[in-house]
């Protein structure tokens, strides 16, 4: 699951005029995966890259407790929620935050070969479906579009701003799909990867720096937008 991740996000600010910006909520989507990356540079964290590991993913992703167990993604739900609430002193833009940062963990289960742990242990889940392109595909596709069009009708503003960033997003699954096989050096996967969120996440913000809830009414919102 790479784009799909970022399915909830756009779920969770169209569900209501009080959730989190669009682009915190794609960072949220990410969250865990950002700290991967990080973790990844400095060695804390890890992953093989072996083509033909599974039919749609080289990565031999066998070292990842501090993000990828159950546990450690609910840790950083609740930080995630935690901030949301500082910041937006709203209970209900937290949960939403918190449960949008969870989502990943759930998303990867199904797609991931066995890599997953509860807490860090040698358990290891995940249903696998990356070995069925005839399922995974369009599961992602219809998780990405089924949730874009969701937000997009419940939102009011230019169209322009997120349909470049579907664009791109789809551009950039087309490409993990079936651009080259990553470079066999981690380093180099890590920092694409990082790249890759931080220009999504740039999109996001556009989206949601032009976009409001429908439920949104007053002098905030250009008449132009509503």
């Amino acid at each position: 699951m790479f784009i799909g991740h970022w399915a909830p996000a756009f779920a969770a600010a169209a569900v209501s005029k009080d959730s989190p910006k669009l682009a915190t909520l794609f960072i949220g989507a990410q969250l865990v995966d950002w700290v991967f990356m990080v973790l990844g540079l400095v060695g804390l964290e890890k992953v093989r890259i072996e083509p033909g590991f599974t039919v749609m993913s080289p990565l031999d992703l066998y070292h990842m407790p501090f993000t990828h167990s159950l546990v450690g993604s609910l840790i950083w739900a609740l930080v995630f929620a935690f901030i949301v609430m500082v910041g937006r002193r709203n209970a209900g833009a937290a949960i939403i935050a918190g449960m949008v940062v969870l989502s990943h963990w759930v998303l990867d289960w199904l797609v991931h070969a066995p890599d997953l742990t509860i807490a860090g242990g040698e358990t290891k889940l995940g249903l696998g479906l990356w070995n069925y392109p005839y399922v995974v595909i369009p599961l992602e596709l219809a998780l990405v579009i089924g949730s874009f069009i969701y937000y997009v009708r419940r939102t009011r503003g230019p169209m322009g701003p997120p349909f470049v960033l579907l664009f791109v997003m789809l551009c950039l699954q087309a490409f993990n799909w079936f651009g080259p096989a990553p470079s066999p050096n981690p380093t180099v996967f890590f920092i694409m990867g990082l790249v890759a969120f931080g220009i999504v996440t740039l999109l996001a913000k556009w989206v949601g720096d032009t976009r409001w809830h429908k439920s949104k009414v007053g002098l905030a919102v250009p008449s132009t937008y509503r």
